[in-house]
């Protein structure tokens, strides 16, 4: 059975689907009975379901940058902003996969009609507002010019100094700083290309692959959930805390009050349901602890399962910086 486990490995690491079932083994009901013994008051129903655009909030952005640097911006509409520049993104509309809602956005607000190869960052305010940052490379269409204004946008442009504009947020120039390093990644290791995959999910989940090396042999494991059949830990992301308090709080149901000095990488693969059977999404994380294998204790149903070597090797190479789709959680 752990070699199943080795194979849904393999599918995240080759930005495949794992086609896997709803496991849960920390349910936003277990958070807040937990919470509840402490006497502490839940933010959020246990019931919860995300529904697109009234009880979760998906917003795509795309950041393309072009053979001469320059970035593709476009000129809002909108009356709040009129006038002031932004990158191409919107709010992912109910039934809309996270590629084909970029690439519409994309062409409303530029004219233009993107491919897009891969995600440079997640972002997430609180666990029901989640960013999608994906860059591409422009297919045709032909760029938005003042005569062609609407109320999506009133022109687009490519902008080699985008700090000279006036922009709507400044939020938006780390996203094109980390677009503009990867496009310039030639020789340099970087993550392969991550795109959301299309999976049907009715939560918000967040899945663990969490690795760490056993001091007597070297050798590398992960641990698995013993919890019903055989799978990669995952739990349900709090709604009403951010993505950082639900990673802290199931790592404290798995390895007690006390979790050894850990680091979370990145994510390994986005799977978003689109409106197949719900409108969740599941996030997988890669955690490495520092310490050994032997002074990590766990509680719970949960164990650790050495790993082939060259898949060893493969998970490890995945563990230095941009080699995982940065997860930015924003407080």
């Amino acid at each position: 059975m752990p070699d199943v486990i080795e194979d849904k490995i393999r599918l995240v690491l080759a930005g495949q689907n794992l086609n896997d079932d709803d496991f849960c083994d920390f349910s936003l009901e277990q958070q807040n009975e937990a919470l509840e013994v402490k006497g502490i008051q839940p933010m959020s129903s246990s019931d919860y379901t995300p529904i697109c655009q009234k009880t979760v909030t998906y917003i795509v952005a795309a950041v393309i940058v072009n053979d001469q640097d320059e970035v593709l911006m476009m000129q809002e509409a909108k009356p709040s902003c009129a006038g002031e520049w932004y990158l191409p993104a919107g709010r992912v509309e109910k039934n809309e996969t996270l590629v084909e809602a970029v690439k519409r956005e994309v062409l409303e607000e530029t004219g233009l009609i993107m491919e897009p190869k891969t995600l440079l960052m997640v972002e997430c305010v609180s666990g029901s507002w989640f960013r999608f940052v994906m860059t591409g490379e422009i297919l045709g269409g032909t760029i938005k010019t003042p005569e062609q204004a609407n109320e999506e946008a009133l022109q687009a442009s490519w902008v080699q100094k985008v700090e000279d504009l006036s922009l709507r947020a400044k939020d938006i120039l780390p996203l094109i700083q980390k677009a503009r390093e990867y496009t310039k990644s030639k020789g340099i290791p970087w993550h392969p290309s991550v795109l959301p995959m299309v999976q049907s999910r009715a939560k918000l989940y967040l899945r663990l692959i969490v690795c760490i090396k056993k001091k007597a042999t070297n050798r590398l494991h992960v641990l698995i959930s013993e919890k019903s059949a055989l799978h990669l830990p995952i739990a349900e992301i709090n709604p009403g805390r951010n993505v950082h308090s639900t990673l802290h709080r199931f790592m404290v149901d798995i390895f007690g009050d006390s979790v050894p000095q850990h680091r979370p990488h990145g994510l390994l693969s986005v799977e978003f349901s689109g409106g197949q059977s719900g409108d969740g999404v599941c996030l997988t994380l890669l955690v490495s602890f520092k310490p050994p294998l032997e002074e990590v204790p766990i509680f719970g149903k949960y164990i650790w399962h050495e790993l082939a070597q060259s898949l060893a090797e493969s998970l490890t190479a995945r563990l230095p910086r941009n080699m995982t789709v940065p997860l930015n959680v924003i407080r």
